[in-house]
């Protein structure tokens, strides 16, 4: 009996001191590429450090714009490999959130989840990025302001209204920064705009809106309720003539 004991106990031992362990040396990359890059490139490394071999089952990312493949489909024990996560940038700007979730056969951490945060310099920062007038208004011009990112150098922009009933015009304010006033012709009818900000040189395209907006209606007051008609009194019979009770 106590042989039997002895083997199953040993049978466990090895069982627990055989499996796989397979660690990343970072779970979350941040990127801060150049200007001129296209791409981002995320290297997440990582080491077998169990006993027995880590099989791959899926890496996928989280969006289409993202793409994600282990450099191995099967580490074996004290094997270091690394999953490559590359981002397209694009048009895009700003903090860029993407994750890659990795499934293997390691009992212990069958999933893992990879996250790439990718900071794009910006060209262009507009406020507002929405100007409006109230129908009625007087058609004063209002102003926006574009700032250009300190990775950048932009002498020149071109501003361009997708609707001629809005006048725009352009003057440099210095010390990358420009001044966008925008008019309208008139605020008596519901109009819009859409404003295209070019950067001199530059294949990259900003917006804006401009809008005549109607004016708020008043609220009309719920109807009174009709008043309330007072029962009519009971009609008591007359007795006929002649007649007492």
């Amino acid at each position: 009996m106590k042989t039997h004991i002895l083997a199953f106990t040993l049978s466990i031992t090895v069982c627990f001191g055989a499996r796989a362990d397979l660690k990343f040396d970072k779970n979350e990359i941040e990127l801060h590429p150049k200007p001129d890059d296209k791409q981002a490139i995320g290297h997440f490394t990582y080491l077998n450090t169990g006993k027995t071999p880590v099989k791959f089952k899926s890496v996928k990312a989280s969006c289409g714009c993202t793409a994600a493949q282990s450099q191995k489909d099967e580490v074996k024990p004290g094997e270091k490999g690394e999953v490559t996560a590359t981002f397209n940038i694009g048009d895009r700007t700003g903090t860029q959130v993407k994750t890659v979730t990795v499934e293997t056969d390691d009992a212990a951490n069958p999933k893992t989840v990879l996250t790439l945060r990718t900071i794009i310099p910006q060209q262009l920062e507009i406020t507002p990025t929405f100007v409006f007038w109230k129908q009625g208004e007087k058609p004063d011009p209002k102003a926006i302001t574009v700032k250009v990112g300190k990775e950048f150098t932009v002498n020149h922009i071109k501003v361009t209204s997708s609707s001629p009933d809005f006048q725009t015009k352009v003057e440099e304010a210095g010390k990358g920064e420009f001044k966008i006033d925008i008019q309208p012709k008139e605020t008596n009818s519901l109009l819009a705009s859409t404003l295209t900000i070019q950067p001199e040189d530059s294949p990259k395209v900003f917006y804006a809106t401009a809008r005549i907006t109607g004016a708020p209606t008043a609220p009309v007051a719920p109807a009174a309720p009709p008043a309330p008609v007072a029962p009519k009194a009971p009609t008591v019979p007359s007795s006929p003539a002649g007649q007492t009770h």
